[in-house]
Parts: structure tokens; C-alpha cells; sequence
């Protein structure tokens, strides 16, 4: 049953009150309509470096700039599109289990960019739920290695939990399956975002793609769900797929 606009503005003001736009993680760009490409390298032992960049599109930090006006703040625009907070969320991403630093800063008002190490692959936000978000098999030193990822309704929430509670909280008004788990198809949450916000944002959403460009310890033998040439493969992953996991996001590297 949609929310009532009155309850909508409630989660919203309840949300400001929280200061949980200054709290976003590194997920709030990766879940919302944006440009999103990471770069990095996976060790023999399990251990990754990454380079991040990401920024907003206009409408989504149009989007979040309203909702700081229906809070009371609306002459503080340049504040509110402050909304990546590239200190805020070193902080916050490195909490996350795996995660041996992050050190991010802002290129903008709507933009980060910087590094994550992450110490041990097989770790990362391990708690995420005993299917696993990511996989890490070393088959010995000559003898190449296997790596996972799986994303789907059971888990997505709890990757989330992890990274940002505040963010779980956001996403629920944002009605994401990926949070909420309701068994809706991507083109009915389209609808549901368009029905409440407009179609900008939707179509932003459908356009938005996650590029990521990794570089494996050996040489890549075989992919699912990306391509691959030498040790380099790449996934370009659309954010709606992410957002509504109408469908489990399964990934799979295989190298010698």
C-alpha cells in the first residue's frame, strides 16, 4: 500500500532530525542515480586496493536539495547538496568488516573520490548472512584462484546494515526492494519512484551504470557476468538491477 504524503514527509523530517545525509556511505552512491567507477587490484592473498570515483546526478541532488527545503532548511541550498561528505564516509566505510582503510575527498559538492584497502576479500562485510557476499578461493601458488560475489534480497539489506544503518533507513522511504524485500519487478519500481518523486529520477535510475575494472593475480580464465582480457575484467552493472534484485546478482572470476 503506497505511504500517505504526510507519513512520507514524517520518514523524511524523522531522517534530517538524524543528520543522516552527513552520515552517507559509500553505498548512497552506488544504490542512487549516479556515475560510479571503481578501478583496483585483487593479491594472491586475498587482499584489494581500490580507487573510487562517483558523483551525483543533477536530479537526484536536485532531489536531495527539496527534501532539505521540506525540512526547514531550505536556504541553506549549498549545504544541502553537500550531500557526500567524502570524511563522513571514510568514516563510516571503515567500520565495515574487511575493511582496512578508506580515505575519500570531495572533487565537489555532489562528487568523491579517493582509495579503500580492503585487507581480506574473503571478509569483507562477512556478516552479511551465511550465503556470502563475496567468495574467495586460493587453489595454491600456482595454481590460480576463484572469486564470487552474490547480491541478492537476502542479503542486499544486511550489506547495507553494515556499511550505514542510517542508510537502511533512507532506502525503506525510498521504498527499495533491495532493503525492503518486496517482490516487485523493476519496471513496477519504477513506477512506485516516478508515482512519488517524477520521471527524471526514474529515468535517471535506468541510465545509471556501476563501472567496475579489476585487475586479478593471475590470468583470467573464465567470467560470469562481465568480460575479461589477461588478468583485467570488467562489469558494467546497471543500477535498477541493483536497486529492485527482481533477479539474484551473481558475479564469478575464475583465473590461473
Amino acid at each position: 500500500m503506497p505511504l500517505s504524503f504526510e507519513t512520507f514527509f514524517e520518514i523524511v523530517y524523522f531522517l534530517y532530525m538524524k543528520q543522516i545525509f552527513a552520515l552517507f556511505s559509500l553505498f548512497f552512491v552506488l544504490f542512487i542515480s549516479c556515475e560510479a567507477r571503481v578501478n583496483g587490484s585483487l593479491s594472491a592473498d586475498g587482499s584489494a586496493s581500490l580507487t573510487l570515483n562517483m558523483s551525483l546526478y543533477s536530479r537526484t541532488a536536485s532531489l536531495i536539495q527539496n527534501l532539505f527545503a521540506a525540512a526547514g532548511q531550505g536556504g541553506q541550498a549549498q549545504q544541502a547538496l553537500q550531500v557526500l561528505d567524502g570524511q563522513a564516509i571514510s568514516r563510516s566505510m571503515s567500520q565495515a568488516p574487511g575493511i582496512g582503510s578508506v580515505t575519500l575527498r570531495n572533487t565537489s559538492q555532489t562528487a568523491v573520490s579517493g582509495q579503500m584497502q580492503i585487507s581480506k576479500i574473503s571478509d569483507f562485510l562477512s556478516a552479511a548472512g551465511e550465503s556470502g557476499f563475496v567468495t574467495f578461493e586460493r587453489r595454491g601458488a600456482a595454481q590460480g584462484g576463484r572469486c564470487r560475489i552474490n547480491i541478492n534480497r537476502g542479503n542486499g539489506g544486511k550489506i547495507l546494515e553494515l556499511l550505514s544503518p542510517q542508510l537502511t533507513d533512507y532506502l525503506n522511504a525510498l521504498m527499495a526492494p533491495v532493503v525492503t524485500e518486496e517482490e516487485i519487478s523493476k519496471t513496477e519500481y519504477l513506477e512506485l519512484v516516478t508515482s512519488f518523486y517524477n520521471k527524471s529520477i526514474a529515468d535517471e535510475i535506468t541510465r545509471s551504470i556501476i563501472s567496475i575494472v579489476i585487475d586479478f593475480p593471475g590470468t583470467v580464465t573464465s567470467v560470469y557476468g562481465g568480460t575479461f582480457s589477461g588478468r583485467k575484467v570488467t562489469f558494467n552493472i546497471p543500477l535498477l538491477d541493483l536497486l529492485a534484485l527482481e533477479t539474484p546478482l551473481y558475479y564469478e572470476v575464475v583465473w590461473n
